[in-house]
């Protein structure tokens, strides 16, 4: 399977879905663009980096993170969004130290907000790019062509806490119901963790 660099072109702020940010990523050699579902401090910590200027007081986790790699000579040498189910990013840190390659599972919101405090390339499977991947049409009568981005991320966002989030619960069995729960938490998916367990006390 071939991979493909992906940019950072920017985050957005989901207007109808509160507290939901998209993280957009752009296919490097082509115009497809990757809309990734992602928290508010996720959204805040890739913020803070691609904003070189902006240095919070104290070091955020990623921070730290980075911190503690350097002083142990780890680096993370690349980022791979490697799989995705059910409208989840699964990510890898490829890290390096002492000419050893480890590899390391991570969010995809965590493993790219590292990938930009190392400088480290982002990339993912052409399959993924072929099966998530869109192409933003803007109305060219648009004097703010930004805007016109927005309104369509917006869109992509609520679509796709709606598919992620908004899973059909109803038909699941109690039994099913705490599997996918235990999974949500294991995960670290905590809205959608509440989001079954809301389902769970309806019963």
């Amino acid at each position: 399977m071939s991979l493909v660099r992906l940019n950072i072109k920017g985050i957005s702020y989901s207007q109808t879905q509160n507290g939901a940010y998209a993280l957009i990523l752009n296919e490097v050699d082509g115009d497809r663009k990757l809309p990734i579902v992602i928290g508010a401090f996720e959204a805040q910590s890739i913020a803070i980096a691609l904003e070189k200027e902006i240095r919070p007081p104290r070091p955020l986790t990623h921070d730290l993170f980075k911190n503690f790699a350097d002083r142990f000579d780890i680096v993370v040498k690349q980022v791979i969004i490697h799989k995705l189910v059910d409208g989840v990013f699964y990510s890898s840190l490829i890290c390096e130290r002492d000419k050893i390659e480890e590899i390391i599972d991570a969010r995809t919101s965590d493993a790219i907000a590292l990938a930009l405090r190392f400088n480290a390339p982002i990339f993912t499977y052409k399959n993924i790019l072929d099966k998530a991947g869109i192409y933003l049409k803007v109305n060219p009568k648009s004097e703010d062509e930004a805007s016109g981005d927005s309104v369509l991320i917006d869109d992509i966002v609520a679509e796709k806490i709606e598919t992620q989030g908004q899973e059909n619960y109803k038909s699941k069995s109690i039994e099913e119901l705490h599997n996918l729960l235990d999974e949500a938490v294991a995960n670290e998916d905590y809205e959608k963790a509440a989001k079954i367990r809301d389902e769970i006390s309806k019963r």
